[in-house]
Formats: structure tokens, sequence, C-alpha cells
């Protein structure tokens, strides 16, 4: 055995769960790791002091985050196997490390007025903690819950989504507090805030992502969760009885069909995300003038990051019950359906409208956080994070096309502020091909060939490899902390955002 293997296998055996170990321990400290980044969706809270700051455009300081956002796909794509290898504890500490040095070197730029150091913080350093710490709970996840493993991932996956929820009334909060002379007619902070809010972020990030990493553990080689039989579920359609490597799951005809499916599934949804506001206020616009004031928009916004929220726990957890292609089906047909209403029949309700743009984006965060168990059906435990990295970088595409492909239509048919339903109909159309693609790239998975299948030395791959002349033991310091402790460690301020974003959302009905 080599020095580098012999250290991997010393490194996970230390966080091997003794007897007795509680599973329900380990969902929160994947939420911990992303209720944290997923902080990435509320950075338009001091886009416009970002602007005035450095005197720049919107452009300019959009880089910032569609960089942390490309780095999120392409960190995935390159750690995901090393993360696989080395265990979910240190994954964990290296996201929690470059997702806080990002914000501090980006506050270092704010501070000294030089943009290209928030771009290397927040966008490259920052971006890839984003990618490491999106990926790195996710096997860990469906190990400890292969009988769930819908419901384990959505778990955590649902914490993307609600961190925006949290960082965006907290960062508020923050900024109004840093900066007394704060001007709500303008809406701009002071950049000194701004830096101020970054520095609190990052150390406020690192301790709880630390305290996830602290937290997690894997299973010891043979657990299964009492009651759970392997062989009924190696009976399902679809799900393998063998396992897949990264580099062979590259060579399978299901990968690339799971990427189309993702890529349009994602790009469908963002077409709605990225124009929401604007969106619900030219849809009910007449002779010039919306029906819809800038707080019900405001509001809208946050219903949209409910349903968002939701739809990866609800519908993450019912594909454990009837399948993930058939989920799949639901999100992709279903979503062909909504749209063409959307685009055809929703500017004749405001409440048709809501609740068809809201169930769409319960299926693009249903997408998200169903993938990785759709993965792990295919393609086994073995190197599903690694896997799942690689295929993140449809994410990425899709963050590219979905507003290129709105805001292209958009742009053509006249100005901001001017707008009708009718001028998003070719946009929304569009989308609609796009999901009838996705939905063909599903319809066409199959299971997948036993020749991809690799032997593995473990016996169970799903399980931690150990070194068999070394005894696993539980090490001095693991947790011995009450069930609720972790849990309320996360629960409180996600609670705090939903709450906050209700709030908001009443806006739309005032």
């Amino acid at each position: 055995m080599s020095v580098a293997v012999a250290e991997r296998s010393a490194s996970l055996q230390r966080i091997t769960a003794g007897p007795g170990f509680n599973r329900w321990l380990i969902p929160p400290a994947a939420l911990s790791i992303h209720l944290c980044i997923g902080q990435a969706y509320a950075t338009s809270v001091y886009k416009t002091s970002l602007v005035a700051h450095f005197e720049t455009s919107l452009t300019a300081v959009g880089v910032i985050f569609s960089l942390a956002i490309v780095m999120l796909g392409l960190s995935a794509a390159i750690f995901g196997t090393w993360v696989d290898r080395n265990g979910p504890r240190r994954a964990m500490i290296a996201s929690a490390v470059c997702w806080a040095t990002g914000f501090f070197v980006g506050a270092a730029g704010i501070l000294t007025s030089q943009l290209w150091l928030v771009y290397l913080g927040y966008g490259v350093i920052g971006g890839i903690g984003l990618g490491i710490g999106y990926i790195s709970p996710v096997s860990t996840l469906m190990k400890w819950f292969p009988d769930r493993p819908g419901l384990a991932t959505g778990m955590a996956i649902m914490g993307f989504g609600g961190g925006a929820m949290i960082a965006s009334p907290v960062s508020s909060s923050l900024l109004s507090l840093y900066d007394p002379a704060y001007d709500p007619a303008t809406g701009v902070y002071s950049g000194t805030a701004v830096a101020g809010l970054f520095l609190t972020l990052g150390a406020v990030y690192l301790a709880v992502m630390l305290f996830g990493a602290w937290l997690v553990r894997v299973p010891a080689p043979g657990w299964t969760p009492e009651g759970y039989d392997p062989s009924r579920e190696k009976r399902k359609a679809l799900v393998t009885s063998g396992h897949v490597t990264a580099n062979r799951a590259l060579r399978t005809p299901q990968f690339w069909l799971l990427w189309i499916i993702l890529f349009c599934n994602v790009t469908a949804g963002i077409g709605i995300l990225e124009q929401a506001a604007p969106m619900i206020q030219d849809f009910f616009r007449s002779n010039g003038t919306t029906v819809i004031a800038g707080a019900a928009a405001a509001g809208f916004v946050g219903f949209l990051s409910l349903t968002n929220m939701a739809g990866r726990f609800v519908w993450s957890s019912t594909s454990d019950l009837v399948g993930r292609k058939n989920i799949y089906m639901l999100y992709l047909g279903g979503g062909v359906v909504l749209y063409t209403l959307l685009a055809l029949q929703g500017s004749g309700s405001v409440i048709l409208f809501i609740l068809l743009a809201g169930i769409i984006l319960s299926f693009y965060g249903g997408g998200f956080a169903t993938i990785p168990a759709y993965l792990r059906d295919l393609f086994g435990t073995l190197e599903v994070g690694a896997i799942h990295g690689r295929l993140l970088t449809a994410w990425s595409c899709a963050g590219v096309m979905g507003p290129l492909i709105i805001n292209g239509f958009l742009d053509a048919r006249g100005e901001p502020g001017s707008l009708t339903a009718a001028d998003y109909r070719p946009a929304l159309l569009t989308m609609v091909g796009l999901l009838v693609i996705g939905l063909i790239a599903n319809i066409l998975v199959r299971a997948v060939d036993e020749k991809h299948h690799v032997s593995t030395s473990s016996g169970d791959p799903t399980t931690t490899a150990h070194d068999s002349a070394t005894p696993i033991i539980e090490p001095a310091g693991a947790p011995r902390v009450p069930l609720w402790l972790p849990w309320t460690v996360v629960a409180i301020p996600l609670a705090y955002g939903v709450l906050q974003t209700a709030i908001n959302a009443l806006g739309l009905f005032a």
C-alpha cells in the first residue's frame, strides 16, 4: 500500500461511524454546507452598491456571480474524484476554507477598490468552494440512506435554495447596521459596509461549515439501515446492482442523456428565475402601465424562492416512491404543459400566472435534488460524487444559455418597461422546445450495460474501504451530541429565512 493510499485509508477510518451512530446526524451536517454556499443566489442584495463603489457597470459586477457559477461546475467536475476518494470531511473542510477565503479576499478587493480581487476571491476561490461544497455531502448521504436516497439528497440540496433566503434578509440588516448613513431612496450602501458584510459572512460561514465537517461520518463497511433489504432495491427498474467509475460513466449514453435532461430542465427554470420580477409586471401591463407594483414583484421573487426550495425536498422525496425516470417525466412533460399555458394563458389571471410559475420553479428545484439519486440508480455509489460533479457542467452551460435565450428575445421585442406578455411568448415557447428535447432524452434512458461495471476490492463499494489489518475506531472528539442540537443549528436560520421570504411574498396579495 502506497503512503498516499495509507494516509487516505487512515483518514477515512477516523471518520467511520462507530456502533449506535445515528444516521440522522448526517443531514444537518450536509445542510450546514449547503445553507452557507446557497448565499451565491443572494448577491443581488449588494450588486448595485458594488457598481457605485467601483464606478463600473452592472455587467462588470455581474461577472463576479458568473465566475462563481462557472467555477462551481468546473471544480465539481475536476475535484469530484478527489472528493469520493478522500471522504466528505476533507472535502467539506476544503470547501469551507475556499468559500470563506473568497469572502475575505473579496473584502480586500472592495476596501482597496480593486475589482479584480473580487473576481479572484468570490468568483474563482469562492467558486471552487461552491463546487466542492455542493457535491461533498451527496455521496455520503446516499450511503447512509440507501433506502431513501431521494429524501436524503433532497434535504441537503434544499439547503442550497434556502441559503439565499437566509442570506438576503441577514445581509440587508447587516448592511444597514454597517452603514448608518444609508439612504433607502438610493438603495446604495457604502463600499466599507459591503466589505464588512463580506468579512462577517466569511467568518460565520467558516464556523458553520467546519461544524458540519466535524459532525460528518461515513458508515462502516457492510452497514445497512435496520430493515433494509438491498436485494429488493436491485430488482427495481434502472437500479443497478453493479458500479461504474466516473471515467467509464462518460462512455455511456446514460450519462449524456442525463446531461441533456439536466441542461434542459435548468435552462427552462432559469428562464423564469432570472427575469421573475420584471416578467410578472410585463405580463400585466396595459397601455404602458402595469397593475403589479414593485413590492408585489419582489414578493413574487420570494414566492418563487419558496417553491424552488420546497420542490427540492418534496419532489426528490417523491422519487423514492415513483422512481427517478417517472419523476423526470413529470418535471419535463409537466413543464411542457405549464410553459405552454404560461405563454398562451398566463396573462389572463394573476393567480394563474403565480401558480404556473410556482410549479415550474418547484420542478426546477426538484430536478437539482433528484439528479444525484438518478445517477446512483444507474451507476451505483462507487464514484457517484465524481459523476455528479461532471454532470454539473450542464448547470454551468444552462446558467449561460437560459438568460441568453430570454434576454435575446426580449431585446429584439422592445425596451424594458414597455414589454407585454406577447413579447415573452417566443422565449417561453422556445423553452417548451427545450423541455421536449429533455423529455425525449429521459424516455431513452435505459439501465447501464453490465460491460461498464467494475469489480471492487471492498466487496461493498457503497461503504468505506479499509485496510483489514487496521481496526475501525471512533476517535477522540467524535460527536457526542444530542440529535436536536445540530438540527437546531440549521433549522433556526432556515425558519427565519422562510418566514422573512413568506412575509415578502404576501406583497403579492396586498
